[in-house]
């Protein structure tokens, strides 16, 4: 691999100083339009690249956004990320991506790294309920806008679908289908966004004058294999439920996986629901039923809220808690046939 050229290989080519050439390269009044033809010619003939971590060190602030998101292979992140960078591109900014595993420490890690990067702004989903590591970016005067599991308190800005909205409409549909028995994967009730999914779905039952059994209430992780083990224990109960509404999609999965493994019909014995609409939803079999949190939208505002904000911090914005309507996708698991 061909070692890449510097500022020093310009000055050497050119006998003169690696400072000269860093001038020129940035426009400095005191080098001449001569010499800033001639040090631009030569570096695009050595194919110089200017590295933007470097002068973010020097100018003491970059062109770059960072991004933290507990898990980048989730289609639901990958959507928001888009929707960032292409706000950020139209701004002339680029993004850097991070992710968390849902560990606060790597978090916290992931902070660090991009304040010595000297990002111009952080775009954050929160791994867990712990704010207190958000004060170093607060401490830094860098932007920060947190969404979808967002910072309840230290954060100005916020980006998130009413997830409480959305979990109560999933239920209330359930309810509607003629299902009175509904049990709920309740994702780690550390995370907020899980904690409101909770609520949305208690509040639909009660509304509709169903009792809440605790027996049908379980912490889930949002994975394949933890959806196929609450459904497990779900099915084995004496008076086990006619409907699953799960706070994620890859719970809903499993527990659907389950459920078809020991001969269940869905949606005939047993309606399963999910959320996020993740891409797979649409393709498995039956098609799942699903909350869209409206992930490219959610990622543009964030963008929006960011560039929203006063570049000279004379004149800071309003705090922005923007909450995304979400829509109810029905497909085949949760309707039942009449």
């Amino acid at each position: 691999m061909n070692k890449k050229a510097t500022m020093t290989d310009i000055a050497k080519a050119l006998n003169t100083t690696a400072a000269t050439v860093s001038r020129a390269l940035n426009d400095n009044p005191r080098i001449s339009d001569k010499t800033k033809k001639l040090v631009n010619e030569t570096a695009k003939s050595l194919g110089y690249e200017p590295n933007p971590v470097a002068a973010a060190l020097r100018n003491g602030k970059s062109n770059i956004i960072g991004v933290i998101v507990p898990y980048i292979d989730r289609s639901f992140f990958s959507s928001v990320i888009r929707g960032i960078e292409e706000e950020a591109r139209k701004h002339g900014y680029n993004i850097m991506i991070c992710q968390s595993l849902e560990n606060r420490n790597s978090e916290a890690e992931n902070i660090d790294i991009l304040i010595n990067a000297r990002v111009a702004g952080i775009a954050l989903s929160l791994a867990s309920n712990d704010e207190s590591h958000l004060e170093r970016i607060i401490n830094n005067n860098i932007p920060l806008v947190t969404f979808d599991r967002v910072a309840d308190e230290l954060a100005p800005h916020s980006v998130s679908a009413d997830d409480f909205e959305g979990s109560f409409l999933v239920t209330k549909h359930l309810i509607d289908q003629g299902f009175a028995k509904i049990a709920h994967l309740a994702g780690d009730q550390q995370i907020n966004i899980y904690r409101n999914r909770l609520r949305g779905y208690r509040a639909a039952l009660e509304e509709n004058s169903l009792g809440v059994n605790s027996e049908y209430i379980i912490s889930t992780a949002s994975e394949v294999t933890a959806g196929q083990d609450s459904a497990k224990e779900l099915m084995a109960l004496t008076n086990r439920p006619d409907a699953i509404t799960s706070a994620s999609d890859f719970s809903a999965l499993g527990a659907l996986q389950y459920c078809k493994s020991i001969g269940l019909d869905i949606p005939k014995d047993i309606a399963i629901t999910g959320f996020a609409n993740e891409p797979f939803t649409e393709y498995i079999d039956p098609p799942l039923t699903s909350v869209n949190q409206k992930s490219l939208e959610m990622g543009k505002m964030v963008g929006q809220v960011f560039f929203d904000q006063s570049n000279d911090g004379q004149n800071p914005m309003e705090h922005k808690k923007i909450l995304l309507k979400p829509e109810l996708i029905i497909r085949a698991s949760s309707m039942r046939t009449k």
